[in-house]
């Protein structure tokens, strides 16, 4: 998926825990999980922006677009 979720990389420079992040933002941490490891098809805009108030960032430090590489011919 071209789509890559960095929570990992915001939480180690908030010094936070899943467990924390999950219980401020008010979901689950299995939930939180499963959009941490980039296993979620859709993201909830009013999880995306509790996400962002929590960790003090913008939604573009937590998704980012890569290219998919091309398949050999």
């Amino acid at each position: 998926m071209p789509i890559t979720v960095d929570i990992d990389v915001m939480l180690a420079k908030r010094k936070m825990s899943v467990g924390e992040l999950a219980d401020r933002v008010g979901i689950t941490p299995a939930n939180l999980a499963v959009l941490k490891n980039g296993r979620a098809k859709a993201v909830r805009f009013a999880t995306l922006a509790a996400l962002c108030e929590v960790l003090s960032c913008q939604p573009g430090d937590l998704l980012r677009w890569e290219a998919e590489e091309a398949e050999a011919g």
